[in-house]
């Protein structure tokens, strides 16, 4: 897991004990995820089946994460998606259904939303969920990334605007997502993931694998942070 608030001048300690610990940290990830899903999936009643759900319906299954609202919930790794266009909600849950996203074994919240994904029974669940989830309003969300400059991250939006729009709007033609209003917490984890290799690396990943170079293009960690800030701020 990545630790957002962690000084970015912080270098981990290396050798065997780290090792070790960062087996632990990662096994006692993979135990936490596995109590969570039995927790969502066991407080969700699923069609029957050969039953065709509504959006509604399907969305129960997501807003024990994400929220009724889908404003999302940091303590359960879940982003806002209230308002997210329905190409790119029903992409990335093409992606988690096909192992293109979540399977690294430290992309914690890709681990949680695979199995969800894959929960969803039909083609036409996925796009009832992405056209129900769309249709939520998008609203403000919180700042709180603490140490983040904005006025750096905008300097630095210029990588980010010939495919996501001068205003962060997206552009569904380049498969590029609207960041604007996005929390900022989930965008600069989002960045690290690329820029570590936890995303955008899968062959059939072509949106991704577009990401990562350009995350990678970002001068250090507290960049992302930064941009992330900037890009939640924006209306």
């Amino acid at each position: 897991m990545i630790d957002l608030e962690r000084s970015p001048h912080h270098r981990p300690a290396s050798g065997p004990a780290s090792a070790q610990a960062g087996h632990s940290s990662r096994r006692l990830g993979h135990a936490l995820v596995v109590a969570w899903l039995a927790a969502v999936l066991g407080g969700c009643d699923q069609p029957a089946a050969g039953a065709a759900a509504s959006g509604p319906e399907n969305y129960e299954l997501c807003a024990q994460c994400h929220g009724a609202d889908g404003r999302g919930n940091r303590g359960a790794n879940a982003p806002s998606i209230a308002g997210l266009p329905p190409w790119y909600v029903s992409a990335q849950l093409q992606k988690y259904r096909a192992g293109h996203r979540g399977t690294h074994p430290d992309d914690v919240g890709g681990l949680q939303m695979r199995p969800i994904a894959r929960a969803l029974a039909t083609e036409a669940d996925v796009e009832a969920i992405a056209q129900h989830v769309s249709k939520l309003p998008a609203g403000p969300l919180p700042v709180t990334l603490s140490g983040a400059d904005p006025a750096r991250g905008e300097s630095l939006y210029p990588t980010c605007l010939a495919c996501h729009g001068a205003g962060a709007e997206g552009n569904e033609a380049l498969k590029a997502p609207p960041l604007r209003g996005q929390a900022d917490w989930y965008l600069a984890t989002q960045l690290i993931h690329f820029r570590r290799g936890l995303r955008g690396t899968h062959a059939e990943d072509v949106s991704g694998a577009m990401m990562r170079p350009m995350a990678a293009a970002l001068p250090d960690d507290q960049a992302t942070r930064d941009l992330a800030v900037f890009l939640a701020s924006r209306p």
